[in-house]
Formats: structure tokens, C-alpha cells, sequence
């Protein structure tokens, strides 16, 4: 199942005291950046976010869940009705999150 954009909208809106978030639509989902630092996504219409340090620490009661088959756990964002909580979480999160991957340079041969 696809998220909706009306969810993606409400969580977008929850975000909105935070510069820098943006997203990627990919294959009926989405992708959520943070300060060009993927964060997290919303797969099924559910917040999952990466599963590092500071975010377990915010969330005591985690729940893993795999955002699609394959892939790795992430943790599952269950308070996204408050954005205090929301904006404190990803704030936590920034300084952990992994570089993003440099592309390979492709040969033209």
C-alpha cells in the first residue's frame, strides 16, 4: 500500500518549525530529509526513521519495523501528533546520521 500526500502533508506540517526538511517520492513512498540528511521515510502511511542512538533514547517504547520487505529495521514514530516532540526528535537525531553515500564517478569509455 502507497502513502497518501495527505499524510505526508500532516507529517510536513508537524515539521514545520525545523529549516531544512524536504523529501523524495520513491515508488509510492517517501523519503525525508533532514539538512540534506536522509532521516527517515513514510512507508505505509507510518513515520519510520533511522534507528540511532538518540532517537531509541527519545522513544523508550520503540517498536522496529521494516518499511518494506528486505529491507533494514527502522523505528517506528507513533507520537507524530506532537510537534514539539517531532522537532526535538530529528534536532536529536542530525548530529548521528550516516554521510550520505558518494556516487561513483561513471567512465565514458
Amino acid at each position: 500500500m502507497a502513502s497518501s500526500k495527505d499524510y505526508l502533508s500532516f507529517v510536513l506540517e508537524q515539521l514545520s518549525g525545523l529549516e531544512g526538511i524536504t523529501y523524495r517520492a520513491m515508488m509510492g513512498e517517501y523519503i525525508l530529509y533532514f539538512r540534506d540528511e536522509i532521516v527517515g521515510g513514510i512507508y505505509d502511511n507510518r513515520l519510520l526513521v533511522n534507528p540511532v542512538l538518540s532517537a531509541i533514547a527519545l522513544m523508550p517504547t520503540v517498536t522496529y519495523e521494516l518499511p518494506y520487505e528486505g529491507a533494514k529495521e527502522m523505528l517506528l514514530v507513533d507520537d507524530v501528533d506532537n510537534r514539539e516532540f517531532l522537532c526535538n526528535l530529528f534536532l536529536s537525531m542530525y548530529d548521528e546520521l550516516p554521510a550520505p553515500k558518494k556516487k561513483k564517478p561513471t567512465s565514458k569509455n
